[in-house]
């Protein structure tokens, strides 16, 4: 059997060098897209966060001026200049609640759910009703 001549050789390792060269390039232009993939996300990264921001900034000064209307001093003055004759209310009629005023809400309104009053006189605990069907 002959050896195959050096031409093959060559062309073989200009076929591998030319193949390497297309990957290489391959993987460059991945890498730039790559890169311009997390510029893009860090733009709109960085706009959400000012956007994050302004909207905090508004409401802070939507809480500042809710503070100041219902400061007593200001509430007082409305009163005069409205000249309503409102008195500011005494002790033993401030009522102070405890708790979040979210979950008073949400028992009050579940309330009948969760209430045993609904059971018949004389059971302690809720009876529930078996139901089943059969495909006969």
């Amino acid at each position: 059997m002959k050896p195959p001549p050096a031409n093959a050789n060559i062309n073989r390792l200009i076929a591998l060098s030319l193949l390497l060269l297309v990957f290489s390039g391959t993987l460059g232009l991945g890498a730039v897209w790559v890169r311009q993939e997390i510029s893009q996300t860090a733009n709109r990264s960085r706009a959400l966060v000012a956007k994050i921001a302004d909207v905090e900034r508004r409401l802070d000064e939507i809480n500042a001026q809710v503070a100041a209307a219902v400061n007593p001093d200001a509430l007082l003055k409305q009163n005069d200049a409205m000249r309503l004759g409102l008195g500011t209310p005494k002790e033993v009629q401030v009522v102070r609640v405890e708790g979040t005023p979210e979950l008073r809400l949400a028992a009050k309104r579940n309330r009948e759910i969760f209430s045993l009053a609904s059971a018949p006189a004389g059971d302690s605990a809720p009876a529930f009703r078996l139901v089943t069907a059969s495909l006969r």
